[in-house]
């Protein structure tokens, strides 16, 4: 769980990613926070043995966390989940289902796809995903409808494989591109979304868009 400034949804994030059955560890990742993002963690990980922490001393972005948080994982299967409450950890045993099933090695939440749920998604930020969408499916021949959605469920030994240099939010796109590169089956499932806007917190913007179209097309195959 990569972590940048989410103070006030922190604990209730947490508490609702522990009280999934499915969690045997919880890896948080303080990217640099200028809030008390790092204190209500160091606070958390005397709560429950399955939280480790880490703490960048600078922001470097979701990419550079979650590097990190990968490197200490341990559990057979890895999922990214944002320190805010966009995406509900309710729904890990849909995203598992494809992988139990022998079906998937990877499979994306996605936000787009039919019943999935756009509550606060802007006009602007679903045409990006859309269009990134496209062209990532260009440039890798999957058929994704939401490449750029966080949830992302790996098995370890596929994740082990992924080489991870960008330090952004192009995270997302190279992901993606490498687990092309593997051909392993990948899966998508319906998840809902809470969208929050700007002023409520939400980072991403035009400029990391620009940086996922450049990473997009260097990654190509």
């Amino acid at each position: 769980m990569p972590v940048f400034n989410e103070e006030h949804t922190l604990h209730r994030i947490v508490a609702r990613v522990l009280a999934r059955p499915e969690v045997g560890e919880l890896v948080l990742i303080d990217d640099g926070s200028q809030d008390r993002s790092w204190e209500r963690m160091q606070q958390l990980a005397g709560t429950d043995p399955r939280i480790r922490i880490t703490r960048h001393g600078t922001n470097q972005g979701k990419g550079a966390a979650l590097r990190s948080g990968f490197a200490q994982v341990t559990s057979d299967f890895v999922i990214i989940q944002d320190a805010d409450l966009e995406y509900d950890p309710d729904e890990y045993p849909k995203l598992l289902r494809p992988i139990l099933a022998g079906d998937a090695a990877v499979v994306l939440g996605s936000r787009f796809s039919a019943g999935g749920m756009r509550s606060g998604s802007g006009f602007w930020h679903h045409a990006g995903n859309k269009f990134l969408t496209w062209l990532s499916n260009r440039c890798t021949g999957l058929h994704l409808t939401d490449m750029e959605t966080c949830y992302k469920l790996f098995r370890r030994e596929v994740l082990k494989q992924i080489p991870l240099h960008e330090d952004g939010f192009a995270v997302e796109p190279e992901l993606i591109a490498e687990v092309a590169r593997l051909k392993v089956p990948v899966g998508e499932v319906a998840v809902s979304y809470a969208g929050r806007s700007g002023a409520e917190g939400k980072k991403i913007g035009w400029r990391d868009g620009l940086r996922a179209i450049r990473c997009i097309l260097r990654h190509r195959g």
